[in-house]
């Protein structure tokens, strides 16, 4: 199961180290999602990573970065709504529904579903998916490897999202904390 990190939304002092740490400790993915920096704070960030920590980062606010870092990829949202011409690389997008599982899955390496449940970091965002949604949905096989959950995710609801057939779950809020950081190990061991 894939363990995927979004960052904060404002770029800050603390990202080098905790992109680092969550990258050495086996973090599959990092999305760089900083809408509330410009693209200057962005790139300053990215020349403080190695070329093998880049190669985790997709893209949320600066397609451009892509190709002048040599990233993993560019993530679909309200920021980048389409991809830049000739792009054949990792591609990934945000779905709110299970309509936009339906009609997205087959054009994107993996999307996100959420909020999956009540929200760590946005507050008042809640659960938008009951569980019986939620288990129709992968007994259909609309969730699959390519589906990951978003949306309150904490490493203690990982086990949950296995039996849904999720691929993987991402997290801001729980991943910035450090002692999530310290167990991921844990998670990579099972």
């Amino acid at each position: 199961m894939k363990i995927i990190a979004i960052t904060t939304p404002k770029v800050t002092i603390e990202d080098t180290p905790i992109i680092k740490s969550l990258i050495d400790r086996g973090i599959n993915t990092v999305h760089l999602r900083k809408p509330d920096s410009n693209i200057d704070e962005c790139r300053k960030l990215l020349y403080e990573l190695t070329d093998a920590q880049r190669a985790k980062i997709i893209i949320h606010d600066y397609p451009e970065l892509y190709f002048e870092f040599s990233l993993k990829g560019i993530h679909i949202n309200r920021n980048i709504t389409n991809l830049p011409n000739n792009y054949n690389g990792f591609k990934t997008r945000s779905c709110h529904s299970i309509e936009e599982l339906k009609i997205y899955k087959n054009n994107y390496d993996y999307l996100f579903l959420s909020p999956i449940f009540d929200s760590i970091s946005k507050h008042g965002y809640k659960s938008k998916f009951s569980a019986e949604v939620l288990r129709k949905a992968s007994e259909d096989g609309i969730i699959d490897k390519k589906i990951i959950a978003l949306g309150g995710v904490t490493l203690d609801k990982i086990p949950y999202l296995k039996e849904l057939n999720f691929g993987g779950g991402a997290m801001m809020g729980a991943i910035y904390n450090i002692s999530s950081i310290n167990c991921l190990k844990n998670i990579y061991s099972k």
